[in-house]
């Protein structure tokens, strides 16, 4: 078993984070199963969010009569004062039913929580530690300048932030930078967004790095296998791997759409988070099911684009949201109309 260290909170787990994201979209009988399975099997550390509907709930009821130490939660709050993160933080106690968390982390904001910034957020958050119902404060992020403030303030003891085989040195920079900081990394879309498609070698790149725990979103029980499969069988770096790693490299770093949703939600309704990736998931995917009237009329939804630019102004990858959308659409009819094969790279 491979075990990682989440910095300066000495937390250390195995190398399988559970992401509860996907939970909520699952009945409460099944995610409980899932959840207790998966502490059964090994996983140790769990991530939810206010914002994840009824994840915390679930993870509450998945987690009764099971010793408090024997597990870590870490969750987020998406407020924007501190009178609000003090509410959020009474139902997530509630829901988790617990008296508190492992690590507190603010979700994603547009800025990094200071002292004396006049939102109160890093005031209340630091009472929250102080009187026990926090243990460690985190942040998660997808802009990389938001990151680096954190990690330069010594005022967090985690960062949650995007990372993948498919990353660029700018995440390998900011774990390394964490790493001298004496912070943990959580990396959330290792698998980029359902991109890659071999769990195997995103196991593999992941457990290279002794400060970073990777969380999986697991929904289904298939999902849940492969994981738990890594645990008793860790997936080593061997060159057939890094020839897997290779190839999707070569396929897909650059300009595409990582499906964080960020750019959300659109003013004339197309679905950007799936629309701007389309040629990408037809590929590495089994295409019928994209190929569908529901998702024909989906993607010619993009002949509507006003070009307002407030996808582009709110991507953290700062990609020309428009300019990709319209050029998945043209790859998309071309596949349509036979002209172009599926597996052809765009």
């Amino acid at each position: 078993m491979d075990y990682a260290t989440l910095g300066g909170t000495g937390i250390k787990v195995c190398k399988n984070g559970f992401g509860a994201l996907p939970i909520q979209r699952i009945s409460e009988e099944a995610a409980v199963r899932l959840v207790r399975r998966a502490f059964d099997a090994g996983f140790r550390f769990f991530d939810t969010s206010r914002k994840y509907t009824d994840s915390e709930k679930k993870l509450g009821i998945a987690f009764e009569g099971i010793p408090r130490d024997s597990y870590y939660i870490a969750t987020k709050t998406g407020a924007q004062t501190g009178d609000q993160l003090r509410e959020d933080l009474k139902t997530t106690l509630e829901m988790l039913k617990t008296d508190y968390v492992d690590i507190y982390q603010f979700h994603n904001p547009t800025f990094c929580p200071l002292p004396g910034d006049g939102t109160g957020l890093y005031e209340a958050i630091l009472e929250a530690k102080q009187s026990g119902k926090v243990r460690h404060i985190g942040i998660t992020n997808h802009r990389l300048h938001v990151a680096h403030t954190a990690i330069d303030s010594g005022l967090y003891e985690t960062l949650q932030f995007p990372f993948s085989y498919v990353s660029g040195k700018q995440e390998l920079e900011l774990v390394e930078k964490c790493r001298q900081h004496n912070m943990g990394f959580i990396a959330m879309k290792g698998l980029s967004g359902g991109l890659l498609t071999n769990y195997k070698a995103c196991y593999a790149f992941e457990a290279q790095f002794d400060n970073v725990i990777p969380i999986w979103g697991i929904q289904r029980e298939e999902e849940l296998d492969q994981w738990i499969s890594c645990i008793d069988n860790p997936p080593a770096m061997t060159a057939e791997m890094q020839q897997i790693i290779d190839k999707d490299r070569e396929e897909l770093c650059g300009e595409f759409c990582r499906s964080c949703g960020y750019c959300m939600p659109c003013t004339v309704g197309i679905d950007i988070k799936d629309c701007a990736r389309m040629i990408q998931l037809i590929r590495r995917n089994p295409s019928a099911k994209f190929l569908t009237e529901e998702w024909i009329a989906k993607m010619r939804k993009i002949n509507e684009c006003v070009d307002c630019g407030l996808c582009k102004s709110k991507c953290p990858y700062e990609l020309n949201t428009p300019v990709l959308l319209k050029k998945n659409l043209e790859d998309y009819e071309m596949i349509l109309s036979g002209e172009r094969s599926v597996n052809r790279r765009p």
